[in-house]
């Protein structure tokens, strides 16, 4: 019966490590393809210290905004397109389409995530304090 030397069983070990750790590695920069959010308005408001903010958000196939607040802003958002899984904390999963209405309030941890085949788009629009993020990501 033949041993087989201890060097390569070490060596077999470690290229099967760096083989999983790259598989692993690759799936991780194939993550969800990115949600755009393009701003197309901004302007001061008769409010003091706020501003309103109108923003097109595109969420595509397999995406999602990831769980986040929006600290010093009120959203009211209208699904344009698609169809839109959202999570907001402390209520049931809804799935929402072309035609329905979103709000957020400020601090709220919400996300939303696109299950189908086609992108979500959304007009949002923000009511915020100026000079605040209006975004900000959470665990």
């Amino acid at each position: 019966m033949k041993r087989i030397p201890w060097t390569f069983v070490v060596a077999s070990a470690i290229a099967l490590s760096l083989g999983v750790a790259g598989i692993h590695a690759l799936k991780a920069q194939q993550a969800a393809p990115a949600v755009k959010r393009n701003i197309l308005f901004k302007q001061d408001m008769s409010i003091p210290g706020h501003e309103a903010v109108i923003a097109l958000v595109e969420i595509p196939p397999g995406g999602s905004e990831g769980k986040h607040i929006h600290p010093a802003a009120e959203v009211f958002g209208y699904i344009m397109e698609g169809e839109l899984t959202q999570f907001i904390e402390g209520q049931q999963i809804k799935v929402l389409k072309a035609g329905d209405v979103i709000h957020i309030l400020p601090g709220q941890i919400h996300e939303g995530s696109n299950k189908g085949t086609t992108p979500v788009k959304i007009s949002a629009v923000f009511v915020a304090e100026k000079g605040k993020p209006l975004t900000t990501q959470v665990q």
